[in-house]
């Protein structure tokens, strides 16, 4: 069982299971392991297990069947990825791919720095589309400090446009990071396709979208990417669990 900070065996545990049924793993309709399966697999308890399972069940993605075990939930051929945590991010790359649309370059834009913190006004940009089969999924627009963006100038997934490959920005850079990713500030708004956004989403100019601002951090507090993404809504669900403050 892969452990990260500040996640719980529960969490680690239904994080996987997530990972798997998002992956298309059991899209035949076949049974999830069972609460035993998974509580020897992973050396937790069957009640961590079952809480694991609480989860999914409530997010909409897996259904159970007293006597019968545990199924995905039927997804009507819609593609949803849900978001709740940096490693969900990282895991785009399973199942789906990265296709190229500006090549990473050098630029001045000095919002964007202000954003990001930086003393100058360069930035390095990349922008590009995120597939799952034929389907556009999000179109995303990447900006890095100077530094971060010599890290990956060399990488032959951005190289290119039309490059396609199954890689994720954060997941190359980080690991090229002397201080890894540690979390990401996000504000979640609503925008309106505008015309290079709705051409490469394959949609009607103006149609209304989830934008989602995503600063990553390192451990050290620094700021290492700015992303801008743009996800026709009934694709994508975000995640994140409320905690009464004292208890």
């Amino acid at each position: 069982m892969t452990v990260n900070s500040g996640e719980s065996a529960y969490q680690v545990v239904a994080r996987e299971l997530r990972t798997a049924v998002l992956s298309g793993r059991f899209d035949d309709g076949s049974r999830l392991p069972t609460e035993a399966e998974l509580a020897r697999r992973h050396g937790v308890s069957r009640q961590t297990v079952r809480r694991a399972f609480q989860d999914l069940v409530a997010e909409g993605l897996v259904h159970r069947i007293r006597g019968r075990g545990t199924f995905p939930a039927r997804s009507e051929s819609r593609y949803l990825r849900q978001f709740g945590s940096v490693e969900d991010l990282m895991a785009l790359s399973e199942d789906t791919r990265m296709v190229v649309l500006g090549p990473l370059r050098r630029r001045v834009d000095i919002g964007v720095a202000g954003r990001l913190r930086l003393d100058s006004d360069m930035v390095y940009t990349v922008d590009f589309r995120r597939d799952h089969g034929d389907r556009p999924f999000c179109v995303t627009t990447v900006h890095l400090p100077p530094w971060a963006g010599e890290l990956l100038g060399e990488v032959e997934e951005l190289a290119g446009e039309g490059a396609s490959s199954s890689v994720t920005v954060i997941g190359l850079l980080d690991r090229r990071l002397e201080h890894p990713i540690s979390e990401a500030e996000q504000s979640i708004t609503a925008a309106g396709a505008e015309r290079e956004v709705a051409r490469d989403l394959g949609c009607e100019e103006g149609r209304p979208l989830l934008r989602v601002d995503r600063t990553y951090l390192d451990t050290r507090g620094e700021a290492v990417e700015l992303a801008t993404s743009h996800f026709l809504p009934e694709y994508y669900s975000y995640r994140v669990r409320l905690r009464r403050s004292g208890r």
